[in-house]
């Protein structure tokens, strides 16, 4: 059966996952009338609380031609799709996913036009010498402006060094969500069918290596997952040879040694949504192996007779690092059942195996483990997986990974950040970065009294920026990060500003001492919260620290009436997200993290030990 390997890859929220949907609906792979829901690739809870996609997911459907009655082709083709994260922090799915495919569909939204990720998956895709087809998603919005979205994005590939060929791409305008894909704006607007004629006529079928099904197998492994029934399962495009269940194969490191032998247990196709066993799979298609117990992304799994491993793409560098270590508060244990750090250990180097943009190392203490990462979302949702699965944990403030260059000099990585922002906000939130060292590339009208703003900041300025951005911009504006390069140290940076109120004792806060507190700053408990000594209990309005008392109950005399406490009117508390708490942390304090709570504490929690800190870090 003929095939095309296609991956779909645009920035965040431009609708790879709405149109896979319709996709699957139009070519039949989901049965008329069956239920179906929304955003079906997005299977786990994670990215269907958030609307993101986080791990590439891989789908197929049969075209055999226009289904309404239309002209049917010869022979059907098989199209296998992979659906890919936008968002910068989860790159490094995109960049694996990209050495299995042949063809790729680069959506742009129809308003926004090109964006950094745009940019980050296109130069990607070019490298690896892909001819993208453009689909100019969302253009029924009311804000929409094909033309200019085209314009821009044809400059992109331009400025990315796109040879010829890659210049000369097929346009389609559509919108995902109604269902409708043409080759012009003023087209039917009824179906997807000229997007798959488009990728059937321009997607070339799969390169398959000299001797094609009669050599022997050969596959590079681009993702990996763990199943509780089937173990490891490894993911790829078959490049030669034929995988069948029962075989002895081997699998080789990056650099041609052999890790394991094993017995493929199962050879898994996609079909639509669900992942089928097959007998046997040949040269082209994209599949996943079960019965390996050691081998890895980047590996390659063959034949036992072959000694030359596949090529596999260097992936790019970590730009964040944070300290997870287990949580040591008076209050551990209480709400986990996995507190020991033998098991935050195994499961730190299981998230690290699977997923080649993290790395794990022990800290020098070995009280702890340093997890680098491309950005505060991906390092955010690893813990947030971690606490649903019942582990409590203490995670330190962020830091950038720095390199040091041939000179000896202190490199940083620096990113570039897009601002859509309305005309009124755009001179503080240029004022506020140009504070964190922020340098000012490009500024243009974005239109409907917008402005875009182009600049490249050190990313240690971004952690925690966007909470006081989206203060600064009343909400309205729209900011987005990739990594850019690594630059000379920019030195230092102000951070928060504000100090911290901390409790002075141990037990359960009172309305009345919470009242009299509150003027002392904003307050991150609500009464009858368990708390702790040195655990910080809100944000004090002046920059010191400053010890406090959220225990102290109102004193009772024969005048007073026990019931008049419950009348105290109290301002709702600020409750901070995971990623939030994380991002607001200073040096000197740890985030908290159990399947119930969220608190803020200081790493000493003795008064006296944090004196004796502070001297020795000074």
């Amino acid at each position: 059966m003929p095939l095309r390997n296609i991956a779909i890859i645009a920035h965040v929220d431009h609708g790879k996952t709405t149109l896979v949907d319709e996709m699957l609906r139009q070519s039949g792979a989901i049965r008329e009338g069956s239920d179906m829901a929304e955003r079906a690739m997005d299977s786990n809870d994670i990215e269907r609380e958030r609307g993101i996609t986080i791990l590439a997911k891989c789908t197929s459907v049969l075209w055999e031609g226009d289904h309404e009655g239309g002209a049917k082709l010869d022979e059907p083709v098989r199209i296998n799709i992979v659906d890919t994260p936008g968002h910068a922090d989860f790159g490094g799915e995109v960049e694996r996913i990209l050495s299995m495919v042949d063809g790729c569909l680069l959506l742009i939204d129809a308003a926004e036009g090109p964006m950094p990720q745009t940019k980050f998956v296109l130069s990607k895709a070019l490298a690896l010498g892909l001819r993208p087809i453009l689909v100019i998603n969302k253009v029924d919005r009311p804000s929409a402006d094909p033309d200019a979205a085209l314009d821009a994005a044809f400059d992109l590939f331009a400025a990315l060094g796109a040879n010829n060929e890659q210049l000369d791409f097929p346009v389609i305008y559509a919108a995902g969500r109604d269902g409708w894909a043409d080759k012009t704006l003023d087209g039917p607007r009824e179906n997807l069918n000229a997007l798959f004629e488009t990728v059937v006529a321009h997607v070339p079928a799969p390169q398959i290596a000299e001797g094609g099904a009669t050599a022997p197998f050969k596959m590079l492994a681009t993702t990996l997952e763990a199943d509780p029934f089937l173990g490891r399962i490894l993911t790829g495009r078959v490049i030669s040879g034929v995988a069948k269940p029962g075989v002895t194969m081997k699998a080789l490191s990056r650099a041609g040694k052999s890790i394991e032998q094993a017995r493929v247990t199962k050879v898994l196709a996609f079909r639509g949504l669900k992942r089928q066993p097959v007998e046997e799979a040949n040269p082209g298609d994209i599949i996943a192996i079960a019965g390996f117990s050691k081998a890895s992304v980047s590996d390659t799994l063959c034949d036992l007779t072959n000694t030359e491993p596949l090529p596999a793409q260097p992936i790019d560098p970590p730009t964040l690092s944070i300290t997870i270590a287990p949580n040591d508060s008076p209050l551990a244990g209480r709400e986990g059942d996995k507190v020991q750090s033998r098991v935050i250990r195994e499961r730190l180097m299981r998230q690290a195996e699977g997923d080649v943009a993290i790395s794990v190392t022990e800290t020098e203490a070995k009280d702890g483990f340093e997890v680098a990462g491309r950005g505060e979302l991906q390092l955010g949702v690893l813990i947030e997986n971690m606490r649903r699965e019942g582990f409590e944990l203490a995670v330190s403030r962020p830091r950038v990974v720095t390199r040091l260059d041939d000179n000896g000099k202190t490199l940083e990585p620096i990113e570039e950040i897009v601002i859509d922002v309305d005309d009124e906000y755009s001179g503080v939130v240029i004022e506020k970065l140009s504070q964190k060292k922020a340098e000012l590339v490009e500024m243009k009208p974005a239109g409907a009294g917008k402005t875009r703003l182009v600049m490249h900041a050190p990313s240690r300025a971004m952690i925690g920026y966007h909470g006081e951005f989206l203060t600064d911009t009343r909400g309205t504006g729209v900011m987005n990060r990739s990594y850019l390069e690594h630059a000379p140290h920019k030195g230092s940076i102000e951070s928060r500003r504000n100090g911290v109120l901390i409790s002075n004792g141990d037990g359960t806060a009172v309305p009345y001492a919470i009242w009299n507190l509150e003027e002392r700053g904003v307050m991150f408990i609500s009464p009858g919260d368990a708390l702790y000594e040195g655990m910080i209990v809100g944000e004090n309005a002046k920059p010191d620290d400053l010890d406090v008392n959220p225990l102290k109950a109102k004193q009772l005399t024969n005048m007073r009436a026990s019931g008049k406490d419950e009348a105290v009117k109290l301002t709702p508390p600020k409750r901070m997200t995971l990623e939030q708490a994380i991002a607001y942390i200073g040096d000197d304090e740890l985030v908290e993290v159990t399947p119930k709570s969220i608190r803020l504490r200081k790493i000493a929690l003795k008064p006296h030990l944090r004196k004796r800190r502070a001297k020795e870090t000074a």
